[in-house]
Order: C-alpha cells, then structure tokens, then sequence
C-alpha cells in the first residue's frame, strides 16, 4: 500500500480507530526513545543525555514558542512553574538512569505505576474524593510494583527505587499540569519546561561532558527527534480517540519495550517482571475505568506523558 493510500484509510476511520492507531506509534516511539537512551547510556552520562536531548526538542518547538517570546513566559504562578520543572527533572534524571541500568522492560512496567501516583497527589492537591475502591486499585497496584522489585532478597536494586521515584514524580507532574491548565495557557507551560529544564541541565551536562563519537551524536539527535514526534503523535491520538479508550492500549508501550530488549540487549523479563507487570496494568485499567466513569481525566492525560518512559 502506497503512502498516499494509507493516509487515505487512516482518514476514514471512526474517530476512536484512528486515535488507537496513532498512539500505537506513540507507544512505538516511547519505546524507541528509551531503547536510544539506553544505548547512549553505555558511555554518555545521563546529564549529558537529557542536555542534548533538551536541545534538540527546544530546537524543534523552537518557531513556536519563540512567536510569542518573552509574553509566553509570562505565568501568574511561577512557583508552581517552577516546581513542574523540578519535578519533571527528577522525574526524568531518575527514570533515565533507571532505563540504562535495567531491562527495558522492567523500567517501563515500574514507570506505569505514576497512575496510581496520580490518585494520592490529586487528593492531597486537588482534594478530588476517592472511594474505596479506587483506593483498594492503588494498593493492589503498588502490590505488582513490590512483585516486580522484589524487597527482602538479592533481586531488589537501587536502580528499581530509582524508576518508583521517577514514577512518582511524573505523577505529581501530571497533577500539576492539571492545576496550572486552569490558570495557565498551554504554550506558557510547554515554554517553562522547554527552558527551565534544559538551562539546569547546563552545569551538570558540560561537567559530564564526554565528546561523542558520530555514531553517539547521530543517536543522540535521534533520540531527540524520536521523542518530539511521540509526544506530538500522543497528543494527535488524544485529539481524535476518546481517552478512557486510548489510555488502556498504552500499556502495549511494555510490549514494545520487551521487543527491543530481546532484540538490542539481549534480555527477556523474569516471570516476576511479567507477573508484577500484570497486577499493575490491571490497576491501572481500573483506575482508568473509574476516571471515566466519574468524567476526570488525570490519569489519561496526554500532557503528562513522557518524563520517564
């Protein structure tokens, strides 16, 4: 099928058919990005990484934001600002290390658990009502998280409790997105990220710095451009499918992420791993099922993907 056509038969598909077949690119394309990271990992240190990266995605937003330059700075809580940026950097730091010290696999199941983050710091945030069983969702999930790591025996490992922190920051992250929409337009949010993290990333990113070798840049810009077009494919599938539809299939991301391991790192996850995994996609799909009953929406937003996995 030529291009033409495919774009042809995407067009006429019911909207949520589209926005399922977007975001399994999306979750290609996360899966790719990790895949990069961990590569570069070998011998780039992790700063270094998020530096270029950071640059690379400034570079491609860059007409966008610089439009509206410096009114898009403009915000009427920089605090809360500045703690998203924070945040999506401890987030980020934390979930890369993660990424290049363990199976792809692993990283990217313990990066689901930001789900069931999401519903502690929407309580202690937004004072949003949680019932029972939403908070039982939360325990059992945690449950596959604790499955997966394995505490009290030689499987647990610094670099697990590095993707849970990960998790629980892009949670709190994707809190934050939704207290600052309300107030804050979504350039102004898009623009404090783009600089914020990238400008503290400077001291660490030259103090690191390691010359890469072509191979290592060209990967690196890759891994920059791979992760503008997930975000933006992510967002695209949100704009056309329903959320509560498109939220359960991101979970294919592991599928992706179990492909690459065997076929890059040689690795294939332990039956803890695909055990763990299994409790806490299932969780999750709760949780997401009583979002959509209850017509809200932070589990499932496409704003608050992406700092980890």
């Amino acid at each position: 099928m030529s291009p033409s056509a495919l774009v042809r038969s995407l067009r006429d598909l019911p909207d949520n058919a589209k926005g399922a077949a977007i975001l399994m690119v999306a979750a290609g394309l996360f899966a790719l990005m990790t895949a990069l990271i961990k590569l570069i990992g070998e011998n780039l240190h992790v700063t270094q990484i998020l530096l270029v990266r950071q640059v690379v995605m400034t570079a491609i937003v860059a007409p966008a934001v610089l439009n509206g330059f410096p009114g898009v700075l403009a915000t009427t809580r920089p605090g809360l600002q500045l703690l998203r940026v924070g945040l999506a950097l401890v987030a980020m730091l934390c979930g890369f290390t993660a990424i290049i010290n363990m199976p792809l696999a692993d990283a990217t199941a313990i990066g689901f658990a930001k789900s069931f983050f999401v519903t502690i710091f929407a309580v202690i945030i937004l004072s949003e009502v949680v019932g029972i069983r939403r908070w039982a969702a939360v325990a059992v999930g945690f449950c596959g998280v604790f499955i997966m790591l394995e505490p009290g025996t030689d499987g647990v490992t610094y670099y697990g409790i590095l993707a849970l922190i990960s998790a629980a920051a892009a949670g709190f992250v994707m809190v934050l997105i939704r207290l600052l929409s309300r107030t804050e337009r979504p350039v102004t949010i898009l623009s404090w990220q783009a600089f914020g993290v990238g400008l503290a990333m400077i001291v660490p990113g030259i103090y690191f710095w390691q010359w890469p070798t072509m191979t290592e840049w060209i990967l690196l810009i890759a891994m920059g451009g791979v992760s503008y077009l997930a975000q933006m494919a992510n967002i695209n599938a949100y704009k056309f499918g329903e959320a509560s539809v498109l939220a359960s299939l991101d979970y294919v991301r592991l599928l992706y992420a179990t492909l690459f391991g065997w076929l890059l790192f040689g690795s294939l996850p332990g039956w803890n791993t695909w055990l763990g995994a299994g409790v806490i996609v299932a969780a999750s799909l709760y949780t997401i099922w009583r979002e959509s009953q209850r017509k809200q929406s932070l589990t499932r937003s496409p704003d608050g993907r992406g700092f980890s996995n």
